[in-house]
């Protein structure tokens, strides 16, 4: 995965007016954390923030006041309705160390004929990887696969260099049967049409 180079600012001014000004002038308020050091609160560029946080999981440099820090995105707040970041919160890491993160599930492959139907019981499964090495998502084959089967944790193949943090046993997909809706009983009809 590529490193994402981001310039960030210190920010001295905090509260709603402050984020307000901030994202006013195109930037968003964002703190980074970890490693047991003091939370530092900055502003990073609204636009090349939105660009970088596409990718699920991205690594990002960050160059704050002459120094440079390797983050990944925790938490991002969005506003509901225009869908703009309006908070940032970053996970500084170092390179080697392992980081638990949530990955897409993606599948591939058809069910078997009848009209099955995938319910994705997770989206996501949250996996152990290196800072610097982590997968953008998983691809499970459903090929041919009926109703009543499923697909644990543990049977899905993962990435070189990555291995499950969750529950192995946890069902991620699972085959259900079409519902077919039942006719109403003729009788139920009449007495609706006479009352």
């Amino acid at each position: 995965m590529a490193e994402i180079k981001l310039a960030a600012q210190v920010r001295t001014e905090f509260g709603k007016g402050a984020a307000r000004r901030a994202r006013r002038a195109q930037q968003v308020p964002a703190v980074v954390y970890g490693h047991g050091a003091e939370s530092v609160h900055i502003t990073l560029p609204a636009h090349e923030l939105q660009l970088a946080l596409r990718t699920a999981n991205v690594l990002i440099g960050l160059e704050l006041d002459g120094k440079d820090a390797l983050v990944i995105p925790k938490a991002v707040q969005r506003n509901p309705l225009k869908g703009d970041i309006e908070h940032v919160d970053l996970l500084t890491v170092k390179r080697g160390e392992k980081v638990n993160v949530e990955i897409a599930v993606h599948v591939e492959g058809d069910l078997a004929p009848g009209g099955n139907l995938l319910e994705y019981v997770q989206a996501t499964l949250l996996v152990e990887a290196e800072a610097t090495h982590i997968p953008e998502s998983v691809t499970v084959s459903v090929q041919g696969l009926d109703a009543g089967a499923s697909i644990l944790a543990k049977d899905i193949p993962l990435p070189k260099g990555s291995v499950l943090a969750g529950d192995e046993d946890a069902i991620v997909l699972q085959v259900v049967a079409p519902q077919a809706e039942e006719p109403a009983a003729e009788g139920a009809e009449e007495e609706g049409a006479e009352a």
